[in-house]
């Protein structure tokens, strides 16, 4: 898959900022039926805590988590020191069992439905396997998983987004802009004011990355957004 080099920031903290474009979504809504037709769901939504999230779901009587795992990616403990601690494009590879103790830590197949938004593109490499093969371990049998991947034509700085749910199929996004913290370094994987996209991932890509589960559908936008719905 390509890869995107990073350049050099002095942002760190992820944060956003009041810049909002709406978007339709054809595998929310297909997904948004799961929700709306059941009772008691259990949804993970993979981002900074979204009030117009929980109140869509808790509204409909689900309960529903936040992490914000691109954040906690930042975690400088997770760098792998000297020389092992460099991918195949020479960048910094990241602990994924340390990173793993600390994030999604749920019994298994605890989950109905998880927002995976666009959350592969930006992780870091190391991380992105691991952290799908968990997601699969978190997720019921049946359970599914919506998320979302940029095109070619999307370019290496589209900017990365946190998503509020508006309606069965319509999704506001919010660019996650990295705000400055004294005495601290670059984050890993940002350019610029906002993370960096780090890969493109083809269908086969993709396929490969979801091969665990059961089913995987596709939905091509008009935005340079590939979307996916998996069923585990």
């Amino acid at each position: 898959m390509k890869l995107f080099r990073s350049s050099s920031s002095t942002e760190t903290a992820p944060a956003q900022t009041e810049q909002k474009l709406t978007r339709r979504s054809s595998g929310l809504g297909e997904l948004s039926r799961m929700w709306e037709s059941a009772e008691g769901l259990c949804v993970l939504d993979l981002g900074a805590t979204s009030a117009t999230n929980i109140r869509h779901f808790t509204q409909r009587g689900h309960r529903i988590y936040s992490e914000d795992l691109l954040a906690a990616s930042t975690d400088p403990a997770l760098v792998i020191p000297g020389e092992d601690g460099k991918d195949e494009h020479g960048k910094p590879a990241l602990d994924s069992r340390k990173f793993l103790a600390d994030n999604l830590v749920y019994p298994a197949a605890h989950f109905d439905v998880i927002l995976c938004w666009n959350l592969p593109d930006y992780l870091n490499e190391s991380l992105v396997k691991p952290v799908v093969g968990r997601l699969w371990s978190v997720l019921k049998p049946g359970g599914m998983l919506l998320a979302f991947f940029h095109t070619r034509d999307a370019g290496p700085d589209s900017p990365c987004h946190r998503y509020h749910i508006l309606g069965p199929d319509s999704l506001e996004m919010k660019k996650i802009v990295l705000r400055r913290e004294p005495g601290r370094g670059a984050v890993r994987g940002a350019v610029g004011d906002s993370f960096q996209l780090q890969r493109v991932f083809n269908n086969r890509h993709i396929e490969n990355l979801f091969r665990d589960f059961a089913s995987i559908k596709f939905f091509l936008a008009r935005d340079n957004i590939r979307e996916v719905l998996v069923v585990r």
